[in-house]
């Protein structure tokens, strides 16, 4: 078995080790999302906890740990009587993002349940991780129908197998703790709110914490084994002091006057739900047991509340989470009980045991200092500078108007639903049709390797014929491997929606461009909801900029869309050509995501050669040969419209939409706005 670094010998970090001991105190906190960017040691700290986790006992030969003093009433390998009992470590269960349905939740053998009736289950990741740690690195990459089994195994702690009338269930209660890369897309709002606690992590910028942060990770890349032996003395400490916080835990105390601080802050901050204030007051209930005290402070709820609340809390689509700390003070002086003081105490020191203690690791300052990869962390781009004239240098003519700042979005709205015709295999998602492992069944094939989804009607149908043959003589059914057919099922797949904005002086207009931005910035959040991968493409003045390459991080999209100033020519070709150049690369790298290319324009090209319309028009048909699903949002206002992004989606092979049509409800509105007028002239 390989040597884990030693938690007490991580650097700073002080959050996430807090909320990592306080979960290991009470699994019933709900267990923790850590959110960073690459390189920070996310998961060297997490899988760093499963060492100081206290063993567990288990009924001996039981697949499921069952615990001997109350064994599960149904357990598959069960039932259980007073037979011996083992012990053994706390279990770390790792669950790949690739992994299989099968894989997670265990698989039935069909061949056997229909033969025989006997119910041979092999148990998955959630029955592994039952009574420990299910750790999912990545979690916000992970495939729809994964977390769905997550969610339900969470909320009732057991996980169900159904296949075609055969049921099996077990427990499966486990502490979930998942890492994720805010920068490759976010989590969805089930899923996040599952979470007990969240901490954000970064790398440190001291110099001194991250020459530290070298200096032991080389130590421990060097020997391991004795990097490890440094340290036991501290890893035992803290896991003498776990042990005696949990056993403090039954006895601390949680007045009215703390319950009625954790139910104001819930509703100051708009949470939704009650679970907000459950995992408050467990996660407050731990600091207190943590720093060895048999009631809970004012300066514990707050405690909770900075780890419990920021991903609760309501916000706009793609605000980052986070907590006002000056209203939160002002929330809970509001709410002091009368027998506390009025200043709130100091934190105790580190040895103190107080909840900003390090449990045996030596003080390290208080920036964290986690470990790095020495990547250089991606820069938004600048706005290209202006002269002193205000005029950018792409100004000219055909734009009549140089360089202008930013301008905020519009309100977005709900839009249309654009999809890809045509029936595709990609990634799991909610945008186009496509053949998956969950939807309606829709045929059976043989399968090609192991069978997921059995079609009970097609096996039956195979292995009826031959029973004579094989001379069946009871009333079970003989089938052969050779029976089996797996079912076809349709489903909905994510697409990659790239973006090609217009941003050149044709669109300045300050009006005009927010409710371009609104209009595009409600498509990022409408592929955020279908599981789309997404990309930026602009073009203005000379040429076209790739401002984000595609990612799974609708917010970051959003965020380089604010940013982005207009002015200049508008190099429509340019902007094709080098959407054509992204889907190319894009189709080596994932073939089987179908793309969708949305070009938000008013049609008109200027600057590019003696007859731009031409070139705008030949790059388009590059597209349009490589069947590249395509859709013109057409920006163009005022009395006189020249059609051109018409013609341009035309040539693209796809079709445009004006800014009012995308919007959802056009329809029903325009269906209102008749109605209304027909009920005016009657009335006249």
């Amino acid at each position: 078995m390989s040597t884990r670094f030693p938690f007490t010998a991580v650097v700073g970090m002080d959050d996430l080790r807090l909320a990592l001991l306080l979960n290991a105190i009470s699994p019933s906190v709900g267990g923790v999302l850590v959110r960073g960017e690459k390189g920070t040691a996310k998961s060297t700290a997490v899988r760093a906890l499963a060492e100081l986790l206290p063993s567990v006992a288990v009924v001996a030969g039981c697949r499921f740990s069952c615990d001997p003093a109350s064994p599960d009433p149904g357990c598959p390998d069960g039932p259980h009587g007073e037979g011996a009992q083992d012990a053994r470590p706390a279990r770390m269960v790792e669950l790949p993002v690739g992994a299989s349905e099968d894989r997670l939740v265990g698989s039935l053998d069909i061949e056997k349940a229909l033969a025989e009736g006997v119910k041979a289950f092999e148990p998955g990741l959630l029955a592994q991780a039952h009574r420990g740690i299910l750790y999912v690195d990545e979690v916000n990459l992970l495939s729809d129908h994964l977390i769905d089994h997550l969610l339900d195994a969470a909320a009732m702690g057991a996980s169900h197998v159904e296949r075609e009338g055969v049921s099996v269930r077990h427990a499966a209660r486990f502490l979930l703790v998942g890492t994720m890369n805010p920068e490759e897309g976010e989590l969805r709002p089930q899923l996040l709110d599952r979470f007990g606690l969240t901490v954000e992590v970064a790398a440190s910028r001291v110099p001194e914490e991250r020459v530290e942060v070298v200096r032991r990770r080389l130590a421990f890349e060097d020997d391991p084994a004795a990097f490890a032996a440094r340290w036991a003395g501290e890893e035992t400490a803290l896991r003498e002091r776990i042990v005696t916080a949990r056993e403090l835990l039954p006895k601390v105390v949680v007045g009215d006057a703390v319950l009625l601080q954790i139910a104001a802050t819930c509703a100051a901050f708009e949470v939704d739900g009650m679970r907000a204030d459950i995992v408050m007051a467990r996660t407050a209930t731990a600091l207190a047991a943590w720093a060895g005290r048999t009631e809970v402070t004012s300066e514990d709820v707050r405690q909770a509340a900075l780890l419990a609340l920021p991903h609760r809390r309501r916000r706009a689509p793609f605000d980052a989470p986070g907590l006002d700390e000056d209203k939160l003070d002002e929330t809970l002086e509001q709410f002091r009980g009368e027998d506390e003081p009025d200043d709130d105490p100091e934190p105790d020191g580190p040895g103190d045991g107080g909840p900003g203690g390090d449990g045996g690791v030596p003080p390290q300052g208080d920036a964290p200092a986690p470990e790095s990869d020495g990547a250089a962390p991606e820069e938004s781009p600048a706005p290209a500078p202006q002269n002193g004239s205000g005029q950018g240098s792409g100004s000219g003519s055909g734009s009549g108007s140089g360089e202008r700042a930013a301008v905020q979005a519009g309100e977005p709205f709900r839009t249309k639903v654009l999809s890809v015709p045509g029936l595709g295999e990609g990634a799991a998602g909610r945008r186009s049709r496509a053949r998956t492992e969950h939807g309606r069944t829709t045929g059976a094939t043989r399968p090609k390797g192991t069978l997921t989804k059995l079609h009970l009607a097609a096996t039956v149908q195979a292995a009826a014929p031959h029973q004579k043959a094989r001379g069946r003589s009871g009333p079970g059914l003989v089938v052969r491997r050779d029976d089996l057919r797996q079912a076809t099922r349709e489903g909905r797949e994510g697409n990659l929606v790239l973006f090609a904005v217009d941003a050149s002086g044709s669109m300045a207009a300050r009006q005009r461009m927010s409710a371009v931005k609104g209009a595009v910035l409600s498509l990022l959040l409408d592929a955020y909801q279908r599981r789309d991968k997404v990309g930026l493409i602009t073009f203005r003045g000379r040429d076209a900029e790739l401002a984000l390459p595609p990612t799974s991080s609708v917010d970051a999209a959003a965020a380089r869309l604010e940013q982005l100033p207009t002015g200049g020519r508008t190099p429509l070709s340019a902007g094709l050509l080098r959407a054509h150049d992204v889907l190319r690369v894009e189709r080596l790298r994932d073939p089987s995501r179908r793309p969708l290319l949305v070009v938000v324009t008013d049609g008109r090209a200027t600057g590019a050669g003696p007859d731009p319309v031409a070139l705008a028009a030949r790059a388009a048909r590059l597209h349009a040969a490589d069947g590249t699903a395509s859709v013109v949002v057409d920006c163009e206002t005022g009395p006189v419209r020249l059609g051109l992004a018409g013609n341009l989606a035309r040539e693209l092979g796809g079709t445009a939409v004006t800014l009012d049509e995308l919007r959802a409800d056009s329809i029903a509105g325009l269906v209102r706005d008749v109605q209304v007028n027909r009920s005016a002239r009657r009335a006249a």
